[in-house]
C-alpha cells in the first residue's frame, strides 16, 4: 500500500471545460471543411486557436498564409498531402508539422478516407 502527497490545490476560477461538438463551424478558406474549435483567441495567452478539423475525401484547405501566427498540425487520423511554399509533405497518422509565419500552406485529402487534424496557432 502506498500513498501520494499532493501540494495545495490551485483555484479553478479560470478553468475552461470543452464539451465534444460544442462549437462546430466551417473553415474560412473552404466551407466544405468542418472544424471543432476547442479554444479561441483570448482563452490562453498567445493562443489564436486550438481546433480539430476533418477533411473528407477530396476536400482541401486551400493555399493561404498567416503573417503573425505559427501553426502546428497533428495528424490524428488518415493520410493526405500538405504543401508548404513549394515543399510537398505526405501526411500520415501520428505526424506533426509546423508552419511558420508567412509560409503559404495547403492541405489536401487525396484519399478515400477522412483526414482528421488537430491544430493550434500561436501569435508571434
Amino acid at each position: 500500500h502506498s500513498s501520494c502527497v499532493f501540494g495545495p490545490l490551485l483555484p479553478l476560477h479560470n478553468m475552461k471545460i470543452i464539451e465534444p461538438g460544442a462549437s462546430k463551424e466551417r473553415v474560412s478558406h473552404n466551407p466544405e471543411v468542418e472544424k471543432h474549435v476547442m479554444l479561441r483567441k483570448g482563452d490562453v495567452p498567445h493562443l489564436m486557436q486550438f481546433a480539430e478539423a476533418t477533411l473528407h475525401p477530396g476536400n482541401e484547405s486551400s493555399k493561404h498564409k498567416h503573417e503573425d501566427m505559427t501553426e502546428v498540425y497533428y495528424i490524428k487520423k488518415g493520410r493526405g498531402t500538405m504543401t508548404i511554399n513549394d515543399t510537398v509533405i505526405n501526411l500520415h497518422e501520428g505526424m506533426c508539422v509546423t508552419v511558420e509565419p508567412g509560409e503559404y500552406h495547403e492541405i489536401v485529402n487525396d484519399t478515400q478516407e477522412d483526414l482528421v487534424l488537430v491544430y493550434y496557432g500561436i501569435a508571434d
